[in-house]
């Protein structure tokens, strides 16, 4: 009976294998070529990026030295795009460099006496140049020129509008919608603040909705206009829809001539409504109001009168009344001597 080789055994025969079959004479042709090929790829790629190229860049832009009584409505904090030439090995430097400081420009020098600075192409690139290495040069800046607006602290609360198309799954409903603030502070010039009633969010859109819903939106920008906040959390609640029978809901006159009294057979009528299961857990028959409208059946000589809600919850999806027509009669009050 033969032995079972021992573990390290079958190793070393397993890396003798692997050795032959990398170093025969065919693979060691290959791996020859393979390492002309790298080097000739790396000897390439040097040459390649040692010769200038022409790139689209981007760097932020902030401003500085702002009184303490002025507040920078936009343009506090943006990016500019600038097309420059350079080598490719400080291209590459520039691609790749996440903390870029960003360029600074100056509030004395640029702002005007009508709420708005314009800071124009020429002194950009200027400002770009200053930051670029010596072998770089910008050419052309996107926008052509850097706008900001600020104001003297003028400021209002305005109402934000929800703009949301968000449908639910067939058996659920969206019971409320709340949000983390219904109004935010608008700064901008006494002219624009007259012009904004509302600010409006982003679109929302949603289908299919089952479970509660919380979305973070930015709110839609207005040129010249800072917001605080600029983004609010709004929240839809769902709830699944359920059937639900409200008995003895009684039936009243409205309508009725002084010193009359309707009657009506039965007094009490049950609804059934369809609702969200967390609400239907509150409804009562006073929650709902019948009404039977003296003025439509008086001039009507059948025995019957129709019946309708006046009063009933919100969220109710659907209602309806174990029946439309009930018997009625008319009684007149007794006046006490």
């Amino acid at each position: 009976m033969a032995c079972p080789r021992s573990p390290y055994k079958l190793m070393a025969d397993i890396f003798k294998n692997i050795r032959r079959f990398l170093f025969g004479w065919a693979n060691r042709e290959f791996l020859t070529f393979l390492f002309y090929l790298i080097v000739a790829g790396i000897f390439w790629l040097l040459t390649t990026l040692n010769e200038s190229f022409e790139q689209e860049l981007k760097i932020p832009v902030r401003i500085v030295n702002v009184p303490r009584n002025v507040v920078i409505t936009s343009g506090e904090s943006d990016t500019l795009r600038f097309n420059v030439r350079d080598k490719g090995f400080s291209l590459i430097t520039y691609l790749y460099n996440k903390n870029q400081q960003p360029i600074s420009i100056d509030y004395r020098r640029y702002a005007g006496n009508n709420g708005k600075g314009i800071v124009p192409a020429t002194d950009l690139l200027r400002l770009l140049d200053a930051r670029l290495p010596a072998s770089a040069k910008a050419i052309s800046v996107k926008p052509e020129q850097q706008v900001f607006y600020y104001n003297n602290g003028e400021k209002k609360n305005v109402p934000v509008v929800l703009q949301a198309n968000v449908e639910t799954d067939m058996l659920y409903y969206i019971a409320d919608t709340t949000f983390s603030t219904h109004e935010i502070t608008v700064y901008a010039t006494p002219e624009k603040l007259d012009s904004i009633h509302a600010v409006y969010t982003e679109p929302i859109r949603q289908k299919g909705l089952q479970d509660s819903l919380v979305v973070i939106t930015h709110l839609r920008p207005i040129d010249g206009v800072k917001m605080v906040p600029s983004q609010i959390k709004v929240t839809f609640h769902t709830d699944q829809l359920t059937e639900v029978r409200i008995p003895d809901v009684e039936v009243k006159g409205v309508n009725m001539p002084e010193g009359k009294v309707l009657r009506t057979f039965p007094g009490k009528l049950d609804v059934t409504v369809v609702t969200g299961k967390k609400n239907s857990k509150t409804l009562t028959a006073e929650d709902f109001e019948i009404v039977a409208d003296y003025n439509q059946f008086s001039a009507d000589s059948t025995a019957q009168c129709d019946v309708f809600i006046r009063r009933q919850p919100a969220n109710i999806k659907r209602l309806q009344i174990e029946r439309q027509k009930v018997d009625y009669l008319i009684e007149e009050l007794r006046v006490e001597d």
